[in-house]
């Protein structure tokens, strides 16, 4: 098999789980590879993300690192024999690669956590609102980047409104709400189509006003990609040049607590659209 040039971030992340295994069963890369019957550069090659793994070679490396967490291991393998060719293929070559990276990640991703504190989260902004923010990137895009970038993003909301949609919670910080990201008419329409979305079942948009009390704000944006297991979750910082993405469950812990600690000091589903109705009334 030929080797890939550019592993997915998806393809990433499983080689990423299973050094991680092999490292937790305290064998070397040469032992790993005994243990298969292979080389330790094959060993070497999928660890890099580089070579691609069968499912009944992952089954006996996870056997051979005494994992006996069956999800997990049944995740992994999803992940290995996945073939999907998404939507966001059609910008390889076009668009940097963390563009790829997450709408492949939001596809696959049993739910979706997010905070913003300055724009509306991507997913959710409007055409004109996101040719805005991309509009007013130094140095200027070109007219074509730019339009690839709007249209990418808006290609994004097919994990909404499909036929089994992927719930997504974001939590928004007033202020996101008041700047005005193009012109008057653009928020105006931003905040309107927000509201009618957060109608949505599978959307919940919850609100941290100006005038909460004892809020200091941790101001980095976050979106939290849910894993088939949460081992397998996924952190991204989205802003509108770049991502990134983080899997240490280290980190991966704080950012969930922080995630619980400002949902819990956003105003409910209920006055979150009282207020936004209020203030697309005074735009």
């Amino acid at each position: 098999m030929a080797l890939r040039r550019e592993p997915t971030a998806r393809q990433m992340r499983l080689a990423v789980e299973l050094r991680r295994l092999r490292d937790a069963a305290g064998l070397a890369t040469r032992e790993a590879a005994a243990l298969l019957g292979v080389s330790s550069a094959q060993i070497s090659q999928i660890e890099m993300g580089i070579a691609g793994v069968s499912e009944k070679r992952l089954r006996r490396l996870a056997g051979n690192y005494s994992c006996t967490d069956e999800a997990l291991v049944d995740a992994l393998v999803a992940m290995a024999t996945d073939r999907t060719r998404g939507w966001w293929e059609e910008y390889r070559g076009l668009l940097p690669t963390p563009f790829l990276d997450l709408a492949e990640l939001e596809h696959h991703a049993v739910f979706l956590r997010e905070v913003q504190f300055l724009y509306i989260p991507g997913p959710l902004q409007t055409e004109d609102y996101a040719r805005a923010i991309y509009g007013d990137r130094i140095p200027e895009l070109p007219a074509e980047d730019l339009e690839l970038r709007v249209r990418h993003r808006m290609q994004r909301k097919v994990v909404f409104d499909g036929g089994e949609p992927t719930p997504y919670e974001v939590i928004i910080h007033e202020a996101a709400l008041r700047i005005r990201v193009g012109d008057r008419a653009t928020l105006r329409t931003q905040l309107s189509d927000l509201l009618a979305r957060s109608e949505a079942d599978h959307i919940s948009v919850r609100v941290i006003p100006f005038d909460l009390e004892g809020f200091g704000g941790s101001w980095t944006p976050i979106m939290l990609a849910g894993g088939a297991v949460p081992r397998l979750d996924t952190a991204v910082g989205d802003a509108p040049h770049t991502t990134v993405l983080i899997d240490s469950e280290a980190q991966l812990s704080v950012l969930r607590t922080l995630l619980s600690r400002l949902q819990a000091a956003s105003l409910d589903r209920v006055r979150s659209r009282d207020l936004l109705h209020r203030l697309a009334k005074e735009v």
